[in-house]
């Protein structure tokens, strides 16, 4: 592994952790650059998919802080190639607030495939596929 993949996969670690531990604001968006993109694909929460650029990420980040008590991320496997890094996680989450049919309290699961894309050491682009537990 090239010493850019080490970097670049330090940094998908560290923002996974930033994302489990409720970051917001700078906190958050210091791993990525400020053109960055995250785009969702279709999914049980989101069925059209989606596209985002870093302010709405943060809002959305800010608005998870309401809708989840807290949530984590368990790294099943991740390669880094190049500028690229993919993450394949399971992740978990306990609502603050009913969701469809799940009340407070209860835990939501889904398996998450990440691919981040970086240019100068940030996250320039995000694509996730996340396939969700029923509920």
């Amino acid at each position: 592994m090239t010493t850019e993949e080490s970097a670049n996969l330090a940094t998908v670690r560290a923002y996974i952790k930033a994302l489990e531990s409720g970051a917001v604001g700078e906190a958050l968006a210091s791993f990525s650059t400020s053109d960055a993109v995250q785009i969702e694909l279709p999914n049980k929460l989101n069925p059209q998919g989606g596209q985002s650029d870093l302010p709405t990420l943060l809002m959305r980040a800010e608005q998870g802080q309401k809708l989840l008590q807290h949530q984590t991320y368990k790294v099943r496997s991740e390669v880094a190639q190049n500028s690229t890094v993919a993450v394949e996680a399971e992740w978990s989450a306990v609502m603050a607030v009913p969701i469809a049919s799940l009340p407070a309290g209860a835990t939501m699961r889904a398996h998450f495939a990440m691919f981040f894309e970086f240019s100068e050491g940030r996250i320039s682009r995000q694509r996730n596929y996340d396939c969700f537990d029923p509920w």
